[in-house]
């Protein structure tokens, strides 16, 4: 990819003659956003896409086919078409990637979008071959990609081109970002592919462990959002329903926050143990910083109910979780598109 090109591209042109958009897109394991140049987010969906298996046509993406998952029947698909942050269905995402793009360009751009698109940082050449085909299929015009802990630290407010070291947890639905960030690189990470999706099935396992109960995705991801919590002193219940499996039933139990606590032990330890490990890496100069300035959680498992306390417990450090968690991976993504020039060394090549 030719990085002037896209750079002459975005701004080249005389005001008032811009043919093509130009966006962001963080695309995720679990949503798709997309940050429109000068307009902001236009689009944050699921990233599902519902395809009739006979014809493989797309009968429906984002919402409305999330709201199939475990509900389709024999002549429908209901998929994920991207698995711990990559691609693991190209056809499908295309598919759902050019739907996206029609629902988030206005009439006004009638050419094809120019791309910068979020990847994770232990992204292999193969995986990011992978992700530009699948743009450029799916109708981009051209294609540049940046790291996700380089966006989030910009989303949430982080000068990442200073001296000063400043780390960034990203807990998205495919992987867990840990890295340190220093004159606009990153200087020390470690990425795991666990993350929200595996919390989701953490809980599911669960409860057919302990109770025989089979739940679907979208329960599992209810249960999280309503019970999910690593805190002792957090005492609730919530009725969850299922599939006995045992007797072949329909069933409902009353599951507690103490159920929620040890479905979820091993996966969150898994995560504190990947944000030391990234502590480890880090030069002792800048690990200084962090001492002072703490660490700054962002992705949707932030928002997990005292991840942000246990995780100071674990690592004596102070800990901030962004306003914008579930978004500013996006959002610094559309601050580059909006300055490119000053951050086109953050562009990967």
């Amino acid at each position: 990819m030719n990085t002037s090109g896209f750079l002459s591209g975005l701004f080249g042109r005389k005001p008032g003659t811009l043919l093509s958009t130009a966006m962001a897109i963080d695309l995720g394991t679990a949503n798709t956003l997309i940050y429109l140049q000068g307009k902001g987010i236009v689009l944050d969906q699921p990233s599902v896409v519902a395809v009739d298996r006979e014809t493989g046509n797309v009968v429906a993406v984002g919402d409305d086919a999330k709201a199939m998952l475990g509900r389709t029947g024999s002549t429908l698909d209901a998929v994920k078409p991207l698995k711990d942050g990559v691609i693991t269905n190209a056809t499908a995402t295309m598919a759902m990637l050019r739907e996206f793009f029609s629902m988030a360009q206005t009439r006004r751009f009638s050419m094809r979008p120019r791309v910068l698109v979020c990847v994770p940082s232990g992204i292999t050449e193969v995986e990011i071959s992978a992700v530009r085909t699948a743009l450029e299929r799916a109708g981009a015009r051209e294609v540049l990609l940046v790291s996700e802990p380089l966006a989030s630290a910009i989303g949430v407010g982080i000068s990442v081109e200073g001296a000063a070291g400043n780390m960034v947890v990203d807990i998205g639905g495919g992987t867990t970002e840990v890295a340190v960030i220093s004159l606009s690189t990153i200087a020390a990470n470690n990425s795991i592919r666990i993350g929200g999706d595996e919390i989701d099935e953490a809980i599911a396992g669960y409860l057919k462990k302990r109770y025989s109960l089979l739940i679907g995705e979208r329960t599992a991801e209810k249960v999280k959002l309503n019970m999910g919590t690593v805190l002792e002193s957090d005492d609730r219940e919530y009725e969850v329903s299922g599939l006995d499996f045992v007797n072949g039933i329909p069933e409902t139990y009353l599951i507690s926050s103490e159920d929620i606590r040890n479905a979820l032990k091993e996966v969150i330890g898994t995560i504190i143990e990947a944000v030391r490990h990234g502590l480890e890496k880090t030069p002792p100069e800048l690990a200084s910083d962090i001492v002072d300035r703490g660490i700054v959680m962002t992705g949707g498992g932030a928002l997990l109910r005292g991840l942000d306390r246990l995780l100071m417990s674990e690592t004596g450090l102070p800990i901030r979780v962004a306003d914008n968690p579930l978004s500013c991976t996006v959002l610094g993504a559309g601050l580059i598109l909006e300055d490119i020039y000053r951050y086109r060394n953050l562009l990967l090549q």
